[in-house]
């Protein structure tokens, strides 16, 4: 039937004659002197196309009976159908921006029959034709952040919530109560549970979708600790960190010290930065039939565990936050309508993420391994004291980090601190030995010219020779020292530093549209080093204020061309600081620690995205 071109009424154009195809729903105007409506200009409708994709539909869905319009643009009635009353059903299609190539638009084509059977078996055809696409989730555990960014959470989602309802995408939403309520709710969900969806979607910013990161990887990440150079307290550490976060927080005295380090405590405040404590109250808001991972089955069976990295497990976020720079990253556009749509799609890429094992949390604390995960950046000086700064000034909002980044800066501290990290054998990069470093170590700007950058997007050629994540099995994690490196080269730095910083992926916020690190890819297994070394006040104010600041916000700038920034591409560092009150900024999660050990864990997850577009 639908395939010898059926008549239907469109919405906008008249009578056509619509075909289904294999890829597609295709149709022709039989009153095509009628039919140069300009329905571009018609905010709900999409630019007239002779053709709808199944992969830019997004849902179908059958309508009571009302009034289908006819051809926008002439006076003449159609055989008495124009505003006609008839059985309708919508087809909801995407479009993108023309001044934002990365934003989605929701369009609809709207169909009309006079036969109501008519209308639902092209529904239930259409219907079949977008479900054969697997890549598309079914259910969805969904963390709302009530109060981040002013309150955007709740907003958010009310205002994406329709467009999972019409793509019948079932959706767990769990408001969150409490600091650390995400964290808790995943690392104590059983493995069954969890297989029960197709992914979990933070509706926040950058520090909740970290604590859902934290509290999935807590005990199914089978990576190694990362390597470590000779001379570094824990050389050839290679042991697997599954379950070592667990071990470490599973007595009385690990879980005192571990909330002595985690510096953000209280409730759930004003901002999408939450610690990841556990406060020992019941998980609210989600039905666990047992708090074990390895729950056994109804049948006895033991339920195969959940390990990253794996194929079908992605993670979402809906940008509620102060400066969303994962999304803007992984996407292109802070837009919430934009990330939900891409959810629904399916859409996959693979995501770096930053390992980061604090071995020591002060100079005279007790070994004691504990690890986290970063998905954008860890920072240590001035991006940690900011945001310990900022806990004082949560009454400004979002305007506090630019007051307390201002005090920082202005006291101007530095910190002793040696630094290590892994020579990338690709790329020309200097050498220096341990003895001389802190004369011989100048920045790699300045031994040569910087390379013509190639920025991380859609359909990525750097991220697509990697490896694929998830492609070894479970049992075959590859050991960390074997993936980075058989005979790893370490380059020592030290000195007095203002900062030390690693970006996992370009950081891209509103003031800086290339990021922090424009050549930071999303899935090429590499951290991006900045030092930032001591210098006079005066010069970093002038050279820095006056020059980054201005250069920062232009796109295309590079604020890495300093003579006290150090820039280095590697796959691994470690970091020592004598300091009692070292602090790190994880994802703006502050985390103490004197002495860690930071790798790349190329792909470790996937995340519900397709790249930023051009």
């Amino acid at each position: 039937m639908q395939g010898d071109g059926e008549v239907l009424f469109l919405g906008g154009v008249g009578e056509v004659a619509v075909t289904l195809g294999h890829d597609g729903l295709s149709f022709l105007p039989l009153h095509p002197e009628l039919g140069s409506s300009c329905l571009s200009s018609i905010g709900l409708l999409p630019k007239l196309e002779n053709k709808i994709k199944f992969s830019d539909v997004y849902a179908v869905e059958l309508l009571d009976e009302g009034p289908v319009c006819g051809p926008w643009n002439t006076r003449i009635v159609a055989q008495g159908k124009k505003n006609s009353e008839m059985h309708r059903f919508a087809v909801h299609v995407i479009t993108r921006s023309r001044k934002h190539p990365s934003q989605l638009v929701p369009c609809e084509y709207l169909f009309g029959h006079k036969d109501p059977e008519t209308c639902k078996s092209w529904v239930e055809h259409l219907s079949a034709c977008i479900n054969n696409e697997q890549d598309r989730p079914k259910n969805l555990m969904v963390f709302v952040h009530p109060l981040c960014g002013k309150g955007r959470g709740c907003k958010n989602w009310e205002m994406v919530a329709p467009l999972f309802d019409r793509a019948k995408v079932n959706t767990k939403v769990i408001i969150t109560e409490r600091a650390g309520h995400a964290y808790d709710t995943l690392a104590s969900i059983s493995d069954k549970e969890l297989k029960k969806f197709d992914g979990v979607v933070a509706v926040g910013g950058d520090g909740l979708f970290n604590e859902i990161l934290n509290g999935l990887l807590n005990s199914r990440n089978k990576i190694s600790y990362p390597p470590t150079p000779e001379g570094f307290g824990y050389f050839g550490s290679t042991e697997k960190c599954q379950g070592c976060r667990n071990d470490g927080l599973n007595n009385s005295t690990a879980t005192s010290d571990a909330v002595n380090v985690m510096l953000r405590v209280g409730s759930n405040k004003s901002d999408d930065h939450e610690p990841l404590l556990s406060t020992g109250k019941s998980v609210v808001g989600l039905d666990i039939s047992s708090l074990n991972p390895n729950t056994e089955s109804s049948t006895g069976d033991q339920v195969p565990p959940v390990f990253f990295p794996n194929d079908w497990f992605r993670l979402g976020i809906i940008p509620s936050g102060s400066t969303d720079a994962i999304v803007l990253s992984t996407t292109g556009e802070r837009d919430a309508v934009t990330s939900a749509l891409l959810i629904i799609f399916g859409r996959r890429i693979a995501l770096d993420i930053a390992q980061v094992v604090r071995w020591k949390s002060s100079p005279s604390a007790e070994v004691l391994p504990t690890v986290r995960y970063a998905a954008s950046f860890a920072g240590y000086g001035f991006y940690g004291e900011v945001i310990r700064e900022s806990e004082n000034y949560r009454w400004m909002g979002p305007a506090r980090y630019d007051f307390s980044g201002t005090m920082v800066f202005l006291k101007h501290r530095s910190y002793d601190a040696k630094v290590a990290f892994l020579e990338n054998e690709n790329s020309h990069s200097f050498a220096a030995s341990a003895e001389n470093v802190a004369d011989e170590v100048q920045p790699l700007q300045s031994r040569r010219k910087r390379s013509r950058k190639t920025i991380c997007q859609a359909n990525c050629s750097v991220c697509k020779e990697t490896s694929t994540p998830g492609q070894n099995s479970e049992d075959e994690i590859p050991n960390s020292s074997q993936t980075i490196h058989n005979n790893p080269k370490w380059i020592w730095s030290e000195g007095r530093f203002l900062s030390v910083g690693a970006a996992v992926i370009s950081c891209r916020n509103e003031r800086a549209p290339d990021g922090l690190v424009a050549e930071a890819h999303l899935s090429d297994g590499f951290l991006h080093l900045l030092l930032i070394r001591d210098c006079p006040l005066p010069l970093y104010l002038c050279r820095s204020i006056c020059r980054h600041l201005t250069q920062f916000t232009k796109k295309g700038s590079d604020p890495l061309t300093f003579k006290f920034v150090e820039h280095h591409k590697t796959r691994a560092f470690t970091f020592i600081s004598s300091h009692d009150e070292s602090v790190w900024n994880l994802d703006g999660e502050l985390f103490q620690a004197c002495e860690v050990s930071v790798q790349a864990c190329r792909g470790l997850v996937n995340l519900f995205a397709s790249g930023p577009e051009v």
